[in-house]
């Protein structure tokens, strides 16, 4: 079933739906009076509502039950990636909402290529159009922010709001994402991805100042776009079973 986002403050007896998404509702889906809906407040809440009618201002829809939406990971993930070339951004953060991300934090490091400048605000507000329908799409209770760019110093000392905090990177041999699952103990972790050219030593050093911790992903080296995407479902998976958090 079709599923939109609402603030909380918007729900009432009724629930009126305005701008693209009422464009898409009755253009592209061709919903008719009657027909039903999921609408989610963004807070964990969906509601199954029925259209009870169209008008120019909106849609209004008639509530006929809600329930608590479980779609949500236990444990809250924030992606600093590091900016990629062309538009790769979209795929990791079009997947990575799918795979349970809570926020992407787009992070400018010593080897990125990419440089947005003035063109930023527009690329973030893309990149949450990207966010919102791939909530929408797989059925999430909220919508991931992907927030403006840090450097990375701003990204290290934002994560220590974070339980803990993990950086992939190829040279580190011992530690693996196995053996960090087993030892964690917490409810939020950050996860660190660079760029096409990995991180420089000098940017691994500063992680470890700040306790973030450097893991390896195995014995191939992945793809920035690849990366992100797999510590991500590795991540929500293990701590979805068991016991974890």
């Amino acid at each position: 079933m079709p599923k939109f986002f609402v603030t909380k403050e918007q729900i009432d007896k009724q629930i009126v739906i305005t701008g693209e998404d009422a464009k898409h509702i009755k253009t592209v889906l061709r919903k008719k009076v009657g027909e039903q809906v999921t609408i989610c407040d963004g807070e964990g809440m969906d509601y199954l509502c029925k259209i009870e009618r169209f008008e120019e201002n909106g849609i209004y829809f008639d509530i006929l039950e809600k329930q608590t939406c479980d779609a949500e990971p236990p444990v809250k993930v924030t992606l600093y990636q590091a900016l990629p070339k062309s538009d790769k951004m979209e795929l990791i953060i079009q997947k990575c909402v799918e795979l349970g991300i809570d926020n992407i934090v787009p992070v400018a490091t010593e080897y990125c290529v990419v440089k947005l400048g003035q063109k930023e605000h527009k690329k973030i507000e893309r990149w949450q159009k990207i966010a919102e329908a791939a909530a929408k799409q797989c059925g999430r209770a909220k919508i991931p922010t992907v927030s403006g760019v840090l450097s990375f110093p701003e990204a290290l000392k934002q994560c220590q709001t974070l339980d803990s905090a993990i950086i992939a990177y190829e040279k580190e041999q011992k530690r693996t994402l196995k053996e960090f699952v087993k030892q964690f103990h917490g409810k939020s972790i950050g996860i660190f991805v660079g760029a096409e050219g990995g991180f420089s030593e000098q940017e691994i050093a500063q992680a470890i100042e700040q306790n973030v911790l450097p893991i390896t992903l195995g014995k191939r080296i992945l793809r920035t776009e690849t990366a992100g995407m797999i510590v991500t479902a590795i991540l929500v998976y293990e701590m979805e079973q068991g016991d974890k958090i």
